[in-house]
């Protein structure tokens, strides 16, 4: 089985954390295409060129936890896509599945932080308009995941 690995705009200046996101993008990829373990992905894409400019930690986080939340963030987002979420492009499955991740369990993320994150990723790796796609989706999903947040920012004319 050969790997596929899917490679971003080299010219943009990405924060550790953003590489920790783009990587963490790419193992999604290849979970949901291949359904292979978490491990091995977690062990290949280390080895991976420019890894050690990435928040391991964070990438951690998101790879493992994603997976593991992998059933209960599909169906808080079921609702808010138009489509039975295995017809999404692998990209934005992945996508949303990171942004559902972190508005649920990094809190300490602001929400438009990981809404903006999760588009660029879809602008980076995915098709044309994927990232409309992902930003309305995410936005709503933000809208419960994050009430408080959402409303405060709304209230003072943020949104």
């Amino acid at each position: 089985m050969t790997q596929k690995t899917v490679h971003a705009n080299p010219n943009k200046n990405r924060t550790p954390r953003h590489r920790a996101r783009e990587f963490a993008l790419q193992g999604l990829y290849q979970w949901l295409l291949n359904n292979e373990d978490a491990g091995a992905i977690d062990a290949h894409i280390r080895e991976a060129h420019g890894f050690n400019k990435a928040d391991a930690e964070h990438f951690d986080a998101l790879l493992h936890g994603t997976i593991k939340q992998a059933a209960t963030l599909r169906e808080g987002l079921a609702p808010l896509i138009d489509r039975p979420i295995d017809q999404l492009s692998p990209v934005e499955h992945a996508a949303l599945l990171i942004g559902a991740y972190e508005l649920t369990n990094h809190i300490e993320i602001p929400y438009k932080v990981v809404i903006n994150e999760a588009v660029e990723l879809t602008k980076s790796f995915g098709g044309i308009d994927g990232h409309k796609y992902v930003n309305g989706v995410l936005d709503k999903f933000a809208a419960t995941a994050r009430t408080v947040e959402v409303e405060d920012a709304k209230n003072r004319g943020h949104h």
